[in-house]
This record gives structure tokens, sequence and C-alpha cells, in this order.
């Protein structure tokens, strides 16, 4: 495993985290909590030491906080999140974030955190939706500063709004963030235009979600396939969605002559090819998945030609709509 420094905080992250939405059982069907935890030792095991959940997800804090207490002695960095009080993702303009994100929510959904993780304190505290329109106002930023004081918190970051990486600009420019995290992939490239190269600039760690597009860069989402009701991933890829990203997955992989099931692991290090970013948290419900992301830092970036290419798939668009 490859380490990078997570901004200017002194902290050393392994360059494939873990993102564990997936194993709280909310949202996404078929994670159970044997084989979740299973899969998060392993991923200790293979270096991993960067795990991404939040308050929203179901049931992943109480197994993340079960996990990592079981691994004491293994340096391993926790991040969570806030919802918004208004329970509104993402945030629409105009809100005052009195209404998001006031001092005593912040405190209680820490708290409750907290005590559902077991853990004594989180390496990272992130707000779960955010809009530029807040930097300079609330009472959020004081909540922030007291919690850190307190040994509650060591960081601060936002989750960036879904599709809009310039809507937290403001606030990196700011400096009272340590870390944004944000969708960048293959398809979504808008990250590099303007906040990877702000990020840099501040020494703002980058923490990249759906890297894998939510299973749209994997290679296995065809025409016709389908998801229960029940999951998210009925509504992502809803109505002919699944073909549209067939027809731009074989376009990659015709022109990088790969196999399809290969994609994930060029997914992977494109993201990886950007020097602003500190780590990526693909989901890894099954040993097996993190076998295969873990094995992706090896040194072995994608090749400048491979990167110009895969610039010419840039494909912006929102199924999260």
């Amino acid at each position: 495993m490859h380490y990078r420094e997570l901004g200017r905080s002194g902290l050393s992250v392994s360059e494939i985290g873990y993102g564990a939405w997936g194993i709280g059982a909310s949202g996404w069907v078929g994670a159970t909590e044997d084989e979740s935890v299973r899969a998060l030792h392993r991923a200790i095991d293979r270096g991993v030491n960067f795990i991404d959940t939040a308050r929203g997800y179901g049931e992943s804090e109480r197994i993340v906080g079960r996990v990592v207490r079981e691994r004491a002695d293994d340096q391993v960095y926790v991040a969570t999140k806030v919802p918004p009080k208004n329970r509104v993702w993402p945030a629409p303009g105009g809100l005052d974030p009195a209404v998001t994100f006031p001092g005593t929510h912040i405190r209680d959904s820490l708290e409750s955190s907290l005590r559902v993780s077991g853990l004594d304190h989180f390496d990272v505290v992130q707000f779960h939706v955010w809009s530029d329109e807040w930097v300079g106002r609330g009472d959020w930023l004081e909540t922030i500063a007291e919690l850190k004081q307190q040994g509650k918190i060591r960081l601060f970051g936002v989750s960036i709004n879904d599709h809009q990486p310039d809507n937290a600009l403001a606030l990196v420019r700011s400096g009272v963030v340590d870390t944004v995290q944000v969708i960048y992939n293959i398809f979504d490239q808008a990250p590099a235009d303007t906040l990877l190269p702000a990020c840099q600039e501040h020494g703002v760690g980058v923490i990249v979600r759906v890297a894998l597009d939510e299973g749209g860069l994997t290679g296995r989402i065809t025409a016709g396939t389908t998801f229960p009701d029940s999951d998210f991933r009925s509504r992502y890829f809803r109505d002919d969605r699944p073909a549209q990203v067939e027809h731009h997955v074989n376009a990659i992989t015709t022109e990088l002559g790969i196999a399809p099931d290969a994609i994930a692991e060029t997914a992977l290090r494109y993201v990886l090819s950007a020097p602003a970013v500190s780590t990526v948290i693909p989901g890894m419900r099954t040993v097996r998945n993190v076998e295969r992301n873990t094995a992706v830092s090896d040194g072995h970036p994608l090749t400048s030609d491979q990167l110009t290419l895969l610039a010419r798939h840039r494909w912006q668009r929102n199924f999260y709509a």
C-alpha cells in the first residue's frame, strides 16, 4: 500500500481508503455484517488506514467502530459525516446555515456517532452537504473549533454536493477546511478544472468518492441490468441509463485495448493519477473487492497517453437527479 499526505494535516493516509456506505444496509442491498466485518479486517491487513462512514449510513458507524476497536493496535483513521438538520440532499441555494448546520445539531450528531461507534473521537468530521453561501455565516465554525479543542475531532471537512465541485472553492480558499470529499471519476472530470488545483494551493486534503460511478465503471452494468426497488441503484441506473453506461464503457475499453473487467482498475488508477488526491474510497463490501481494489496501490500510474485518451471520455451528467 502506498500512502499520501492528507493535505496539510500531517496525517499519512492509504491512497486506497474504505468507503463504508454500502456496509450499512442503507441504500445498498446485499451486504451482510459478517462479510462486511471480514472485508474491513482484510482491508486493514492490506494497509488501508482510512475509513469513511456517516451518521446517515444505517449501521455503518457501528460496524466500523467495532472493527476499529478490535484493531486497536493498528493506526486507522475514521471519518464520519454530520447530516444536514433539514435532511435535504444536496443543499439547494438560498438556505441559511442555521437551517442546515447549527452548532447544537453538529454537537448532537457527533455525540450520537461517538456513542454508536464506541470511539472516543473521529479523525475527520464532515458536513454531508455544502454550500459556499455559508462561508462566514452561522455558528458552525466556532462549534468545529470547540470540538477540535475538546479532542472529539481532529479535522474538519465537507462532502461537496454531487457534481458541484466549484461549490466549495470559497471554503477551500478561506483556509478553514482541512478536507473536501468530491465525486471525481473518468466520466466526471470537472474537479480537475479548478477544485483540485485550489486544494493543492491551499493544502486541503482531497477524498474522492464515486470513483467507480456507483458501479458504472466496473464493467458490470449493461443494458438490461436491474436492481431491487429498495436499492438506490434502481433509481441511479433507471430507464435506459444502463445501456448508456455500457456504450460509454465499451468505448473506453475498446480505445484502451483492455477487457471490460479491467475498467475498475483503470478507473481507480485514473483518480490516483491526480497529485492533489489524498485517498480514494471505493465501496468494498466483500473480501474479494478489497483484494482487487487494494492491489491497485502498486506505484504504477496510468501513462500520459492513457490519460490523454481518457480525457476525451468526459461525460457530464447527473444520474442522482
